[in-house]
Formats: C-alpha cells, structure tokens, sequence
C-alpha cells in the first residue's frame, strides 16, 4: 500500500486531472468571450443615421458587454462546481472502495453495507452535477 511507484503514478493521474480542469475553465472563459465579441448583425454601424440610435445602440453594446461578464462568470462557476464535486468523488470513492473492498474481503456479508458508502461518495458527484446545472440555467 506504501509503494513509492504507486505513490507517484497517483500523484501524477491527480496532476493530469487537475490540469485538465483547469484547461476545461479557460476554454469555457475564451469562449464565453468570443460569444461576446459576436454580433447578430455585422452592418450595424452602416444603419445609425439618428443620434439618438447611436445612443441607443451604445447603450445596447454596453448591456451585451455587462451580460457576457456575467455569463462568463456563471460558466466558470459552474465548471469549477462540476469538476470539483467530480474531483471530491473520485477521491472519496477511491479511499471507501479501497477500504470496501477489504472489508469484503474479510467478511462478505458487509458487501451491501459497504457499497451504500460507495455510492455516498458518488453523489458528492451527481451535486456537482445538479448545482452546475442549476447555475447555467440562471443565466
């Protein structure tokens, strides 16, 4: 159990999956961004003749300008709620499998019981889930 190997590859799978949670964050930021950045109607500017249209349209760029932030924000928040909760499973199952599975191993009539503590680990997953979910549809 104390392999030093088996230490290190641990290490390193919990790296690759941090880095890749992160990399999920900033292509979702970079995206919301360029959402942003897109207009429905390329010619807008040629149209404003009226002074008060241009003031209306500067208002109108302002408001999608204020609403992208707040979506870009949104979608960070529910990627960091979804890929923590999925983090926090991973590691609650590894450590109650790891010990379930030795239980079992010793008695296996507690196979039942041990893997309800299994399964409680994995809705620390599916709350992740639910409250990522939850945030995207606020926006």
């Amino acid at each position: 159990m104390n392999d030093p190997k088996n230490h290190i590859k641990v290490r390193i799978v919990q790296s690759f999956v941090m880095v890749f949670t992160v990399a999920v964050i900033v292509l979702t930021v970079f995206s919301v961004n360029a959402y942003a950045g897109h207009s429905s109607d390329p010619n807008n500017k040629a149209k404003i003749t009226d002074p008060n249209a241009a003031g209306i349209e500067q208002a109108r760029l302002e408001l999608q300008k204020t609403q992208a932030e707040e979506m870009k924000f949104a979608f960070i928040a529910a990627a960091i709620a979804f890929g923590l909760g999925a983090l926090g499973a991973g590691f609650a199952i590894s450590h109650v499998g790891a010990a379930a599975m030795g239980a079992i191993a010793e008695k296996p009539e507690v196979a039942g019981q041990a893997m309800i503590f299994v399964a409680l680990g994995e809705g620390i997953a599916v709350f992740g889930m639910v409250i990522a979910i939850l945030i995207i549809l606020k926006v």
